[in-house]
């Protein structure tokens, strides 16, 4: 099985990465900072103004290391990887099942499954651990979105054709965020969460969730790329210019255990505060520095815990589970396996 390999995080303004040796040299002001082996590293990601080398981009691709650029909030701007890996019959079964709305509808039905069942499951939790809502927060909602992820759940048992499994996943999402500030303990009314808000996130909640996605996705992205998958072509996320559709349906199932649980963690736990958020002015909330080195060093952490996994009933650790998803989806493509298996908390 892949070991757990890491993943560099380049935060400081500035700073450019350059291939020396067999390592990456991270440059700040002219002095070296840090030196990592790149046989220790899978990914490389890089936030707002860093540089890197022609060199190193090319020793990146030819190890297969995937070497990521994101803006300082966590919007993906581009990636560096090298020649496509992986057997070609894989991918061309992978776009013939995409091209079928059946086979497609199958898949994006197990995936939206699982992304009910963690939601309802978590949600479920918070009303055991901490039955009363925080302290000036809003309504809670727990119990009826609770509810209302069990009879979409029923509704996913049944038939329905593609449309209809998109749209169930859109209510699913809808009925979880709608509960989401009845899981925030904390007191401080600037971690209140309202609505889901993207581009750009308009409070440190949607600011906190935004950042663990990106990084959530640059693993997902890795991940399908090192088993020989395309990470563009989905089934729940259809193709658009751009967008990893494969990537964004992994990440379905992956965003509550890895991101969400982080991210309510982080809050609750007081790790981050409303003073390492700052509003720009679009009003935009974007992390500092500081929080978002805090945010990386517990999600790096976080890959590190063990969990046993549900279909192979074997421990392993967090930083595995995208590898190892991104290989059951291959079987799956492959015949090995009847449908795919998507992860779901126990």
């Amino acid at each position: 099985m892949k070991r757990h390999l890491n993943t560099l995080y380049v935060t400081t303004q500035g700073a450019y990465l350059a291939k020396d040796g067999e390592t990456v040299s991270v440059r700040v002001e002219g002095g070296t900072k840090l030196r990592v082996p790149l046989l220790n590293l899978d990914g490389i990601v890089c936030f707002g103004n860093v540089g890197a080398s022609p060199f190193l981009m090319g020793a990146c691709g030819k190890q297969g290391v995937t070497l990521s650029f994101l803006s300082e909030r966590g919007r993906f701007l581009a990636r560096a990887v090298g020649e496509a890996s992986g057997n070609v019959l894989l991918r061309r079964e992978q776009y013939r099942r995409a091209d079928d709305p059946e086979r497609s509808a199958e898949v994006a039905r197990a995936i939206v499954t699982a992304k009910a069942i963690n939601a309802r499951r978590v949600l479920q939790r918070s009303l055991r651990d901490h039955p009363e809502p925080a302290e000036g927060g809003g309504e809670d909602r727990r119990e009826e979105s609770i509810r209302a992820l069990g009879a979409l759940l029923t509704e996913l048992g049944g038939s329905g054709d593609l449309d209809r499994v998109r749209g169930l996943e859109g209510m699913a999402g809808r009925a979880y965020f709608e509960a989401f500030d009845g899981l925030i303990t904390h007191d401080d009314p600037a971690f209140r969460f309202t609505v889901r808000s993207r581009r750009p996130p308009t409070d440190p909640v949607n600011s906190l969730l935004s950042f663990l996605y990106a990084v959530v996705r640059h693993d997902v992205t890795s991940a399908l790329e090192a088993t020989g998958l395309d990470p563009q072509v989905g089934f729940l996320h259809r193709d658009r210019p751009g967008r990893p559709g494969l990537a964004l349906d992994l990440m379905e199932e992956l965003r509550v255990p890895l991101a969400d649980r982080l991210a309510l963690t982080l809050i609750n736990r007081r790790q981050v505060a409303p003073d390492g958020f700052t509003r720009d002015e679009a009003g935009g909330v974007t992390m500092s520095d500081g929080t978002r080195k805090t945010v990386l060093v517990a999600y790096q952490k976080r890959k590190q815990d063990e969990l046993t996994h549900p279909f192979l009933e074997e421990r392993i650790s967090f930083g595995l589970l995208f590898q190892i998803q991104a290989r059951l989806f291959a079987r799956f493509l492959r015949g090995d396996l009847d449908a795919y298996p998507p992860y779901v908390v126990q």
